[in-house]
């Protein structure tokens, strides 16, 4: 055992493996109890806020402000997009722009002013006239003063001023007393995407080993019952076990969760179902192994010797076919997370009021369009931790299997 071991410790396949999975376990573990709190809890009023700190504006008006003169300021404040737009603008109106740098602010606002005119806008759409009258609102707020003035009701009902903001005055981000970052932004429904990314892993990580656990035990069962019985219990078997095999496992599995209500599908019923539609392949494999083993010396010794059914098949053979089942087991947690990413991208995984899975994160991205308005951060670390997990799945599986398998040995 302790030779087996130190070649598991050196295969570098397994520990690279075994560490990325060691790592999104633990920090699927950690989090939630280090930052309690509910991750479907809905921060923001709007959908899919892009990653980075938000200010409150409410307390930074009444914090402490430092005046700086920073020479690109006033051409930070004119975003990539209007940039973008006004040139748009310009190429519409048959504007000469070869020479025009879109970097230089002052050039552009002063052809805008030159050439632009609401009310003469041919050949552009109803929805490119709207956007080009908002930019040019923007674009004459963004020159009208300096100086910008808060207002505030008194008890007279007239409006007081209460302070003014000057385009050089800057506040520390410290000094203001409500500010959040967001590194992943929000999500559709406008829920911290990390905290629900990281919980959702967690979930998924359980219905994984929940399944993997199942169609294990059932497939190592009758496997071992099937290749140590032979005749009529392995035909039988064998016959329930092609069968399955026959109907593809993932049409069975859509058909099961179909027929069990969205309230009742909770993460680990359908761990279950997944387990359940997962074990012939284990069974088929298990079986192979075995009945080049049940008539082995050691096995047949033991058959002389009066001993149990029972006691053989844990003693004499169990532990020959070890190794391959932790192998099936680990593939086994890994099919599982990918069945319930399947599952809840088709709107059949768990109930989408209590818990988040990575497939359920899926599905609310691709039903608000996540892909095709740019925000990646609703998707992509999901697509990114579900690829994470198999691939580290799967070297754990492949460095085993070099150990395990003298033939593919260095």
């Amino acid at each position: 055992m302790k030779n087996l071991l130190r070649d598991i410790r050196r295969s570098p396949r397994f520990m690279t493996g075994f560490l990325i999975f060691l790592f999104i376990l633990l920090v699927s573990i950690l989090y939630p109890l280090l930052s309690p709190g509910d991750p479907l809890a809905m921060i923001g009023r709007g959908t899919f806020a892009a990653p980075g700190t938000y200010v409150s504006l409410y307390d930074a008006t009444s914090a402490k402000t430092e005046t700086l003169l920073l020479p690109d300021a006033d051409d930070k404040r004119l975003a990539d997009a209007d940039r973008a737009a006004m040139i748009n603008y310009f190429t519409l109106s048959g504007v000469a722009i070869d020479d025009l740098d879109p970097q230089d602010t002052d050039r552009m606002i002063e052809l805008w002013q030159e050439i632009f005119d609401e009310n003469n806008m041919p050949k552009m759409t109803n929805a490119q006239r709207r956007d080009f009258r908002n930019l040019d609102k923007r674009l004459k707020e963004l020159q009208a003063s300096d100086t910008l003035y808060v207002m505030d009701m008194g008890e007279d009902g007239e409006y007081e001023q209460r302070s003014s903001v000057s385009k050089t005055d800057y506040v520390n981000a410290s000094a203001v007393a409500n500010a959040k970052t967001l590194l992943l932004g929000t999500d559709n429904f406008g829920r911290d995407t990390l905290r629900e990314l990281i919980y959702a892993t967690g979930t998924s990580l359980l219905v994984g080993l929940v399944a993997g656990i199942v169609a294990t035990l059932i497939g190592l069962s009758l496997g071992l019952l099937a290749g140590y019985m032979g005749g009529v219990a392995d035909d039988v078997i064998m016959f329930v076990t092609n069968l399955f095999t026959v109907i593809p496992g993932f049409v069975l599995l859509i058909l099961i969760s179909s027929s069990v209500s969205q309230d009742m599908r909770g993460p680990s019923l359908v761990a279950v179902i997944i387990g359940l539609t997962s074990w012939p392949w284990t069974t088929r494999s298990v079986r192979a192994q075995v009945v080049s083993l049940r008539n082995r010396d050691h096995v047949n010794l033991s058959k002389l010797s009066g001993h149990s059914m029972l006691r053989i098949v844990l003693s004499d053979i169990l532990p020959y076919v070890a190794s391959y089942v932790v192998m099936a087991f680990i593939l086994q947690v890994s099919s599982g997370i990918l069945a319930e990413a399947q599952l809840s991208m088709l709107g059949l995984g768990p109930k989408t009021t209590t818990t988040p899975t990575l497939g359920l994160m899926m599905n609310w991205a691709m039903l608000y369009s996540a892909h095709t308005n740019g925000s990646w951060w609703a998707y992509f670390p999901v697509i990114l931790t579900i690829t994470l997990i198999s691939f580290s799945l799967n070297l754990m599986n492949t460095g085993l299997d070099q150990v395990f398998n003298p033939t593919l040995r260095d």
